[in-house]
């Protein structure tokens, strides 16, 4: 179990971002919210699934 936890972490930041241009700045913004974007979706997607287990099983679900 802690080895799936590891792997689920996020990986190190990136390099020393001072030395990039604009172009690769914003790149690495918009890389950022599609991965904002891409999470949010999965955490909708659990609320889902643990809101339909807490009906059918009662209960509240927990955030």
């Amino acid at each position: 179990m802690d080895d799936e936890i590891e792997r689920l972490k996020p990986g190190a930041m990136p390099a020393d971002m001072r030395s990039w241009n604009i172009e690769d700045l914003q790149a690495y913004i918009d890389a950022m919210k599609a991965e904002i974007v891409r999470v949010e979706a999965l955490i909708a997607q659990k609320n889902k699934v643990q809101s339909a287990a807490a009906a059918l099983f009662g209960g509240t679900p927990s955030k």
